[in-house]
This record gives C-alpha cells, structure tokens and sequence, in this order.
C-alpha cells in the first residue's frame, strides 16, 4: 500500500529505542528506574473521577456533551480570573488533549512552506507537527549557558520570514520559565512583525520559584488577535488519560480549528467533560494542586542537587514542570560501562545498558548535550537512580 510523502516526512522519535528496551527489560524483571515520565505520579482526584462517573450515570454519553457549555464558560473564566485574557465561549475549544489542540491549529493556520520558529529545547512534537502542516520548522538555538532561553534578537532576525513563533513556558524539557520582563521584549518583536504566537501553558500550575507566571496574551490587547493560548488539564489535574486540552484565541482562528475537527473527532468524551468542569469549578482543586505543586517542588530541588553532584554533570535549576535537564557532555567521549559514549543517545543507551536507569536522550529536544530526567516519581525511585548514575559516572 502506498504511504503518503507527508508520513515519510515524519521523523521516528529517537527515544524509540530506549522506551522499547526499559519495557522489555521491566517485562523480564529486571529492576528499572525510569526516569522517562511526562506524567504526574499522582492519581487523578476523586471529585474529578466522582464527576464524571455521575455524567455516565446520567446518561451523558451522547455526541453533544451536557458538560460542554459550562466547561467552555468555566475557561474563560479561568483565563479571565487567572490569566488576564478576555475571550467569549465561541473562542475556546476542546480538544483532544493539548497535543490535539496544537496538531489542530497548526493544520488550520500554517500553509506549505511557512517557517514556524521553534525555540530548543523543544518539545519533540513541535517540529513534527509543523512538517505534518506542510510548514518549516526554524530552529532557535539556546543552551545551558542562556540558562536554555532565546533571545528577543533571534526571533528578529528571522520575523519577516516566520508565520508563528511558538512559546513554552514553563518548558518541557528544561523546566524554565520566561520573566515577564523576558516575555515582554519578546513580544515587542512579535508586535513589530506580522507573526501568531502558539503560547503552550498547559505546566503554568507547577511552579516552583517565587517568579511571576505570565501569560503572553495578558502582555497587551493586539496580543490577542495574534495569540492561541493552549493548556489542558494533564498536568496540573494529573489527567493524562482523560486527553482533554483546550485552545483560546482569535474567533477566526477557533471557528476554523472547529471545523476541522467536525471531519475528524467530532467532540471530545462526554463525561470526560463533566470530570474537566468539576477541576475547574471545585472548590477543592486549589488545595489538590499545591500538594502535587510543593511535592514536586521538594523532589526537583533534590533532584537538581544531586545531579550537580555527578561527575561531568550540570543541571539548572528546574522552575517548573517537572523535568531536569542536565548537560552531561563533559562525559561524551568516556567509555561508560562497555560503551564508548559520543552523544546523549549512547549516554542513555550506556545508562540503561549498564546501570537500568531510564533516561531520554536530549537529541530528541534539539539540545544534545542534554538528558531529561522525570522527577514524576517518589523520592525512594529518585535517589535508587540517582545512586546507580553515581557509580555509573565514578
């Protein structure tokens, strides 16, 4: 059967390998550390689940939602309250997870051949998805030295060619999060341009310093004609599964990614729906997400401690998500355990070969003298791995 150039186009993630061997390794007992995580170790709360369970029993199973409409209402009062964004119901929509979301704006605003800028470290979905549109993804080099951020002048030296620019903060991989200093020279350069912004905020609930989360929509009114904020309920409700995000921005825009996705998914899960209101509109939601919030925050302090401790090892300091992303590359060139370790593939083949700890090569982000590290994992899982990279690295 014939696959279409767009597939071949696709790249094959190069964490393939190492996921595929740690399962392997697990099925046959052997004791691994998997550090490989992109989600919470919590369990969803029970008023959520309780929620949707009531939504089943009610017979809320059908095309249309009962939840839908009060779901989109409890957004944009959630952006207005906590995010200083106005936007109206029909500008909000519910997708599939917050992956979902994106996928589906970037099919509806991004043209074949339009370069979209990509800060890396990148979320591994990024670029793909911008291929996947027929687009080109334009790579903006930071680095553990800039403390993993780009600077206003790199966004404007390719403006004027560039269609979107996407944001992420705080960032998967690197746990860093913009200022609003930061975010605002940033958006100064996007207000000189004709260029969108995709502002991915779905890990704007863990953080960890005492600095300001800022959405970029927030920043001036022009913004938000020209801004798709993007966030879900994975992260900060531990949500994973339930694949519920959503997407605000211009009426255009949303009205279209509705469209599309009318020929594709028609709505999300009914009752999962009924689950994602109760996260917004429960009273107990606050309290539930700063428990997950400081333990994460005690667990990536740890973490980033121990790993500066590590020969050949520098970590910054994670200020959100939970991710750290040390630059290992002091030990490239090193045998390590019965591999010779060139780059951050082979350091996490040797890793898992060697010592069982699970890791995800920093290649797959654009920053290959980095591996990410899940703190997604109880203190006791934290240090056995961390004990093991000790004497792996000695």
């Amino acid at each position: 059967m014939k696959l279409s150039n767009r597939i071949k186009n696709i790249s094959v993630s190069p964490t393939i390998a190492i996921a595929t061997k740690a399962r392997e390794m697990k099925s046959a007992g052997v004791d691994v550390v998997n550090y490989g995580a992109g989600e919470p170790d919590f369990d969803t709360p029970s008023f959520i689940k309780n929620a949707a369970i009531k939504a089943l029993e009610e017979g809320d199973t059908k095309y249309n939602p009962k939840k839908g409409r009060d779901l989109k209402k409890a957004i944009v009062e959630k952006l207005k309250k906590e995010n200083g964004i106005d936007v109206e119901p029909s500008q909000v929509l519910v997708a599939f997870g917050g992956k979902h979301a994106l996928y589906s704006a970037f099919q509806v605003t991004v043209d074949p051949g339009d370069k979209v800028l990509v800060p890396a470290p990148y979320w591994v979905s990024y670029p793909e998805q911008v291929k996947l549109a027929g687009g080109e993804p334009v790579i903006l080099k930071s680095s553990p030295e800039a403390g993993f951020k780009i600077r206003p002048q790199q966004i404007r030296d390719h403006a004027a060619d560039a269609s979107v620019l996407i944001l992420n903060s705080p960032g998967n991989p690197s746990g860093v999060m913009y200022s609003r200093e930061e975010l605002e020279a940033i958006a100064e350069v996007v207000l000189e341009s004709d260029m969108s912004v995709f502002s991915d905020e779905i890990y704007e609930k863990l953080v960890y310093t005492d600095k300001e989360f800022v959405s970029f929509a927030s920043l001036d009114k022009r913004l938000e004609e020209r801004t798709l904020t993007f966030n879900g309920l994975s992260k900060a409700f531990s949500m994973t599964g339930w694949r519920l995000g959503w997407v605000a921005g211009p009426q255009n825009v949303i009205s279209s990614m509705a469209k599309l996705l009318s020929q594709a998914t028609t709505n999300p899960v009914s009752f999962a729906q009924a689950g994602a209101l109760a996260a917004y509109i429960d009273p107990s939601s606050a309290n539930e997400i700063e428990k997950m919030r400081v333990e994460f925050g005690k667990r990536g302090k740890h973490m980033m401690e121990r790993l500066n401790n590590l020969a050949g090892v520098k970590c910054c300091r994670p200020e959100g998500a939970f991710y750290c992303f040390p630059d290992v590359s002091e030990n490239y060139g090193r045998k390590l355990g019965n591999m010779n370790v060139t780059d951050s593939m082979s350091f996490a083949e040797a890793a898992l070969e060697s010592k069982q700890v699970a890791m995800v090569p920093g290649c797959a982000f654009g920053e290959d003298r980095c591996v990410r590290l899940s703190f997604a994992t109880n203190m006791e899982q934290i240090d056995k791995g961390l004990d093991r990279l000790e004497e792996f690295l000695a």
